[in-house]
């Protein structure tokens, strides 16, 4: 269904606008919601010629290879940095329910399999009068890639799910379970059930109790023992005497130690 609508929530993906390719999701969402489009409405586009991830970095879309979607967000609740949790969450659920795989979730944004990376998610707001007036909240997924789908650049480091399972996957079938899994996180979180996507996140990480992580940050490296997620989405190194958290804003890479 095409359409728009004026400020305001509803359903995730109760609004649905579809691209054949756009310079990116995010940005055509965003230009909706400046208009007054709808709290839950989707952008979905089968390519992106400007597509990007965190940290300003590109994200390669494939035309019709994979899901790149973005969702316009009216929270009631001004804090966002649960946002990207709930979303990798509710990613990782779409998939189990669509294929009957799960993959794993690398802190903050990334979904992953054995390494390789299978999605991302891209979270942005804007404000006014000093209170959030919507947020963007794009997620990319490989679904039918094949090795020379990708990047030269990124095919070491790159998956899909047609390359995982070894078959075809319908787009639109992941897409709708996304929506819908998509609106109970975010339901959780518009209800300040926190804890629940915390809990939820950190059942689903690819790291393991007391880890060794490295974080790459402006300032330099740092290693510790991994002591789990914080209340607001925040990492947590450190050791018996000292904890510190650190949050997406200020790491530039994870890299864990086996």
């Amino acid at each position: 269904m095409d359409g728009s609508g004026v400020a305001g929530n509803m359903k995730i993906g109760g609004i649905v606008h579809r691209l054949e390719t756009c310079p990116s999701t995010n940005d055509a969402a965003r230009d909706l919601a400046r208009a007054g489009e709808k709290g839950g409405t989707a952008v979905i586009a089968r390519g992106q010629t400007s597509g990007r991830g965190t940290k300003g970095r590109a994200w390669h879309s494939a035309l019709g290879k994979g899901l790149y979607v973005s969702f316009i967000l009216r929270p009631r609740r001004g804090e966002l940095t649960l946002l990207p949790l709930a979303a990798g969450v509710a990613a990782v659920e779409a998939v189990f329910r669509s294929e009957g795989f799960a993959p794993l979730l690398k802190w903050p944004n990334d979904i992953v399999w054995e390494g390789k990376k299978l999605g991302g998610i891209l979270c942005e707001s804007e404000s006014l009068a000093g209170e959030t007036a919507f947020a963007v909240l794009g997620i990319g997924l490989n679904l039918n890639h094949e090795e020379k789908d990708f990047a030269a650049d990124i095919r070491s480091s790159a998956a899909s799910l047609r390359m995982i399972l070894g078959r075809e996957v319908d787009v639109e079938t992941v897409f709708r379970n996304l929506c819908v899994a998509l609106d109970e996180r975010y339901s959780e979180l518009e209800a300040g059930k926190s804890a629940e996507i915390v809990d939820a996140f950190q059942g689903k990480l690819v790291f393991r109790p007391r880890q060794v992580l490295t974080l790459s940050l402006a300032s330099g490296r740092v290693s510790g023992v991994f002591r789990g997620i914080d209340p607001r989405g925040g990492l947590m190194l450190g050791d018996n005497e000292a904890v510190r958290t650190y949050y997406s804003a200020e790491i530039r890479t994870v890299g864990g130690e086996k």
